[in-house]
Formats: structure tokens, C-alpha cells, sequence
């Protein structure tokens, strides 16, 4: 059982005891936290829920909903929604926040909120530990029975998030059109099943041409639902059986994005905000950002425009507010996240979608034919699963002394670079886990080098 409180809001498993998951107690705690958070510093009193597919996604829906009105909050409710949806109609609403019901790329026994501000975005780290301060005082205050929130259910936002997207001069739904994809579509159970299709209708992709594996809307993923390779060998197979001429993977709340070619190999869901940056940079030239255990990639193709390119500490939240920081005009994470500024800042899939076809379309090449325009780097990605009561702090200050003499990045964890190479170490915000990501022009270099590291690790452990 697990219960994790970070910037990217509150995480844990179904079952347990208080405290150690995501327990109904829990749930109703750190919901009043909030509300009562976003009582203090707004003058609306709305907050806008969706939620992704996952079996525990009602129970929890109902907690939060009355939570949130018996402190006096109104509540418009998107039911099974995706994201980046929650995030745009936030601003739609002139909400004072929202809650996304989600944990993303988690197994089924996990559950999330994940919390807005009234910019539809992530909310700070300082904002996070004091809504998880007040969570632990039960400082709340709710309303007397005459001041109870109120529920509008309203499902009409995937329409208009999906309107905003194809009204953007960077989506060319004519040429989409024009190149007749055949696209398999791999749902996993969740949001994207409904989502992805509707939105490629609307970007000009005949629905007759759009096969959806594991269509299913129930929450019941049928493989880890983490979109990477080894997790998609299924739909590698379907887009080879059937000819399509690509293959779509999301997560279960639809802001990660990646591609599989026409002969059933990986695109690399490093190299989807590399493909959407370089049509973007293209038409609209200007800075990039990417965490800092992302492909670079993105800065090769960010020169070639004359942009500069900028890393961030990792989280969603950073990245946006380098972003912001550094004007760019197209941004993300190397796990197949895309933000496009003009649309709104957060992670968003369905975007990412429109602006991959536009780009391959106005391309005249195969998606595999337009992966061979791009570098080809690297990335070994690896986990160490950590036990209770393991000092990160002590064990990244031995390694930092062991490769003292090589430059060193400590703004997020600890990324250490070898000539051109580089290997970037951190705990995750969201599992009890340290990442170790490694990147090289040869894939066994990469691979030696994370396994070094990770011998390092678990040698200091």
C-alpha cells in the first residue's frame, strides 16, 4: 500500500489502512484541504472535477463531491474526461480550480487528485505543502446547511476542448483528410477509447479507418497502462496485421502521446515532442523547454530554427513555468507530453495528435520515413524501487562525491554528464521509486551507463 503528496497531487492505492493509502479518509482529508485552500485566496466558490476510468474512479468522484460542497463549494462534474479537458474548462468556467481523478500512468489499484489552480494548472510546490499542512491539522471549516454546494453535471467539454483544437491555424484537417490515415488506436480501457476517436473525426481521419483496440471503457486495463514499448507489443502487431499506416497509444487520462510506425516498430515516445516541436518551430519559430531527462533531441531541432532551448526540473509544473519564464512557443516531457502555450499549458494528447498528423501529412512521408529525419539518440530508462527508511539524500551526496569530476546538474536529483553523454537520477513524484535515465548516440552506451549507476545506487543503499 502506498500514499504518496507531492506537486503532482495526491496518489496512493485503493484498500488499506488510513494513512498508508488512498483511503476514503484520506480522500474527504486532503479534498477539504484543498477546498479550503481555494476558500481563502478566490472569490469563486467552483471547482470543476473529471475523472479517467479507473474502477475506484466513481467512489471517489463521490467523496470529493461532497466534500467539496458541504464546505460550500459548487462543483461541475465532466464525468469520465481526459485531462488536459479538466484543465481548459477550469478557464472556460472561470472556475477557482480543479480536480482531475486520475493516476495517470499507475495500474489499476492506484488513484489520484490532481490538483488545478484557477489557471487550469498544476498547482505549486509551496501551494501543495500548505494544502497538505492543513490536510494534517483537519483545519477545516465547513458550511452550515443553508451554504451547501451545488453539482451541475455537464459533459459537453471534450466537444469544445476538441473544437478549440481544430480551430488552431496549426491544425491542417484538410491535409489530414487528403492523406486518408489508417490508424489503430489503442484505448487501454480508459478515456483515450472514447476521446482519441472523436477526435480524429474531427480532424478529417474517416472513423471507418480507425480501429480502437481495448475499447472497452471500464477501467480494467488490459496491459500496464504506462504507454512503453514493452507495454505495446499488442498494438505493434495490430498496426502490422491490418496495414494501418500508424499506431496511437495514450495513458489512461490522455496527456502522454506516442507513436508506432507502419511496420510495427516504436516512433519513440521520446521523439513525439521532437516530431510536434519541429512542424511547430517551423511555422511559428521560438524557445523550447523540456525537463532535463528529456531526449536532446528537442535542442538539435531547436537550433535548426534558431530557438534556444531550455531544460527544467521535471514535473509538469516546471516545465510550465520555464515556459513561461522563457516565452516558448512549444514545450513538454520526453514521456510523450506536449504543451502548446496557445492552446493552454498543460499536457494535452489530443493536441499532440492533431499537430503529429498535420505534420506528417504536409511531410508526404511514411511515419516511419519522417523518424529517420530525426537523430537518432538514446534513452535507457530504469527504476530502482525503494523501501521505507532509504536515505536518497545520503545516497545521491555518495555518488555526486564519486563522479565529482565530472559536471554535475543537482536543480533536480542529480544529472551527471559524460562528454556527449548524460545519465539524470531522481525519486519520482509519483511512486516510491528512483528513476535513472541515460542517453547516448549507442544504445549499449546508455544501457552501461545506467546499470552503472544503478550498481552505485545500490551499493550506497
Amino acid at each position: 500500500m502506498a500514499l504518496i503528496k507531492s506537486i503532482s497531487g495526491i496518489r496512493g492505492t485503493i484498500g488499506g489502512k488510513p494513512g498508508e493509502a488512498l483511503s476514503p479518509l484520506d480522500t474527504v482529508k486532503f479534498t477539504a484541504a484543498y477546498g479550503t485552500w481555494l476558500l481563502t485566496k478566490a472569490s469563486s466558490k467552483k471547482v470543476v472535477i473529471g475523472r479517467d476510468a479507473r474502477m475506484s474512479g466513481e467512489m471517489i468522484r463521490n467523496l470529493v463531491v461532497s466534500t467539496l460542497n458541504a464546505l460550500g463549494i459548487d462543483v461541475v462534474d465532466l464525468g469520465l474526461s481526459t485531462t488536459p479537458t479538466v484543465e481548459m474548462a477550469v478557464v472556460m468556467e472561470n472556475a477557482a480550480g480543479g480536480i482531475i481523478l486520475t493516476a495517470s500512468h499507475n495500474p489499476k489499484e492506484w488513484n489520484a487528485l490532481k490538483l488545478l489552480n484557477e489557471k487550469g494548472e498544476f498547482i505549486s510546490s509551496e501551494e501543495g505543502k500548505s494544502i497538505i499542512d492543513t490536510a494534517s491539522k483537519e483545519n477545516f471549516q465547513f458550511a452550515s446547511v443553508d451554504k451547501l454546494g451545488s453539482v451541475k453535471i455537464d459533459d459537453t467539454y471534450l466537444h469544445k476542448h476538441i473544437a478549440a483544437i481544430t480551430a488552431l491555424d496549426l491544425v491542417d484537417v484538410a491535409a489530414i483528410k487528403k492523406r486518408k490515415f489508417k490508424i489503430v488506436v489503442d484505448g487501454i480501457n480508459s478515456s483515450g477509447a472514447t476521446s482519441v476517436p472523436e477526435l480524429l473525426k474531427a480532424i478529417g481521419v474517416s472513423l471507418k479507418d480507425v480501429v480502437v483496440m481495448n475499447s472497452e471503457v471500464n477501467g480494467k486495463f488490459a496491459h500496464n497502462p504506462e504507454p512503453l514499448p514493452e507495454h505495446l507489443v499488442e498494438l505493434s502487431k495490430e498496426v502490422n496485421r491490418l496495414g494501418a499506416d500508424l499506431g496511437i497509444a495514450v495513458d489512461p487520462d490522455v496527456d502522454r502521446l506516442c507513436f508506432v510506425c507502419e511496420d510495427g516498430s516504436m516512433f519513440g515516445e521520446e521523439y513525439t515532442l521532437v516530431a510536434v516541436a519541429d512542424y511547430v518551430l517551423s511555422k511559428t519559430p521560438g524557445n523550447t523547454v523540456s525537463n532535463m531527462s528529456s531526449t536532446r533531441a528537442l535542442k538539435d531541432v531547436t537550433n535548426k530554427y534558431g530557438g534556444v532551448y531550455y531544460p527544467s526540473a521535471v514535473g509538469e509544473v516546471n516545465v510550465v513555468n520555464k515556459m513561461k519564464q522563457v516565452n516558448a512557443v512549444i514545450g513538454g516531457e520526453g514521456n510523450g507530453g506536449i504543451i502548446l502555450p496557445s492552446l493552454h499549458f498543460g499536457r494535452d494528447a489530443l493536441v499532440g495528435i492533431a499537430l503529429f498528423l498535420t505534420h506528417l501529412a504536409h511531410s508526404k512521408k511514411s511515419i516511419k520515413q519522417l523518424r529517420g529525419t530525426y537523430p537518432d539518440y538514446f534513452i535507457s530508462k530504469n527504476k530502482i524501487e525503494l523501501e521505507n527508511g532509504v536515505n536518497v539524500k545520503q545516497v545521491f551526496e555518495r555518488i555526486q562525491g564519486k563522479y565529482k569530476s565530472q559536471p554535475i546538474n543537482t536543480e533536480d536529483g542529480l544529472k551527471i554528464e559524460f562528454d556527449n553523454d548524460w545519465v539524470h537520477l531522481r525519486t519520482s513524484n509519483t511512486e516510491p521509486i528512483i528513476r535513472i535515465y541515460a542517453e547516448s548516440s549507442f544504445e549499449t552506451t546508455a544501457n552501461n551507463i545506467a546499470l552503472r549507476l544503478m550498481q552505485d545506487i545500490k551499493e550506497f543503499i
